[in-house]
């Protein structure tokens, strides 16, 4: 896999655009904050009556409709969920686009399943930082930066990835590591870890965990402390040292009882489980579902969070949370870091 050299970005590449960032929710208002900071003219596309516009107004942003935004950019950022970003392509940037224009993509979910087809005279783009919005902006203006991969779908002018580049450059993602990748390769990959292990896996391990220990008798504090609470200790020292160097950090009772239990509840029912999962991303009836729910005014999605949310350790977890002085505050993250508001 390729690793660019930031020493060849040419910053001006994009310090001599105008960018229109759609949307400020999560990465929009990250992407617009570390742009402008780097010297870059940025305005806002966000609908009439957008909850927004008053945040992004706020903090100094002109806010334009979205037609108006595309228009006026060189490079138009779409920082929108990934389903409703379709119809608003094709309904209010679509008609505004004009030659030698650049598309940027934080997300290839809409490029790798053909619901936006951008004309053959714009770039199009793929910026993905690894990383919410909110941490994408910490990361900035701490001087350091969340590594980012970098694609290229079309280049109608030859020089698509020295401005993708240059983009990074913007966001601050060449302080960290830059990436080379596919739409394909990003869409999938990231689907895949956020299905069979991120927000999928480790939720669903986390709450079997602590439903074997209380139906066992245990106090609920305690199995939320066991299978919930210290979950961030381990993937901290995952984030930081990798399998190896946490094993190393933890006691040897802790590694050898690891290491032996780890493939009896990971085992091959569960790999080819995940198997599937891949097939389904691979294949777009992922993909097909998901727009499906969302036409459906998502019923099923709505059922299943409430499920959850009425799992025994959330309020265990509230209690604990609020006992040990940790800031609810924080919990937002996870909305914000959903919610990409057009």
């Amino acid at each position: 896999m390729a690793v660019f050299d930031p020493r060849v970005i040419d910053p001006n590449l994009i310090l001599s655009r105008r960018v229109g960032v759609i949307g400020f929710g999560s990465q929009g208002h990250a992407h617009a904050l570390n742009l402008r900071d780097s010297g870059v003219e940025v305005r806002i596309g966000l609908y009439a009556g957008s909850p927004s516009r008053t945040r992004a107004e706020a903090m100094g942003f002109e806010v334009l409709p979205v037609p108006e935004v595309a228009g006026w950019a060189d490079v138009i950022v779409l920082a929108v969920p990934d389903v409703p970003m379709a119809a608003i392509f094709s309904r209010e940037i679509a008609p505004a686009l004009r030659a030698r224009q650049a598309l940027v993509f934080i997300h290839g979910f809409n490029i790798r399943y053909g619901t936006i087809v951008a004309p053959r005279d714009v770039d199009v783009l793929l910026v993905s930082p690894k990383g919410p919005g909110p941490r994408l902006r910490a990361e900035y203006e701490a001087g350091s930066g969340l590594a980012a991969l970098i694609g290229l779908h079309q280049d109608a002018g030859g020089g698509g990835l020295d401005l993708a580049l240059s983009y990074a450059w913007g966001i601050g993602s060449a302080r960290a590591l830059l990436l080379a990748t596919s739409f394909r390769e990003e869409t999938e990959t990231d689907l895949f870890g956020e299905q069979a292990v991120l927000c999928g896996g480790i939720p669903e391990l986390v709450k079997a965990g602590y439903d074997t220990l209380v139906e066992a008798g245990y106090h609920p504090e305690v199995a939320y402390f066991e299978c919930l609470h210290e979950a961030k200790l381990i993937t901290d020292l995952l984030y930081e040292r990798g399998l190896a160097g946490m094993r190393s950090a933890i006691s040897e009772t802790a590694a050898w009882g690891g290491l032996t239990a780890g493939p009896k509840v990971i085992g091959p029912e569960a790999r080819a489980s995940m198997r599937e999962l891949l097939r389904a991303i691979q294949d777009g009836s992922f993909a097909r579902d998901w727009i499906a729910e969302n036409a459906a005014g998502l019923p099923h999605m709505q059922r299943l969070e409430a499920e959850e949310a009425a799992h025994g350790s959330g309020a265990i977890g509230a209690e604990i949370r609020r006992e040990l002085g940790i800031d609810p505050e924080n919990e937002q993250h996870r909305k914000i870091a959903s919610q990409t508001d057009p």
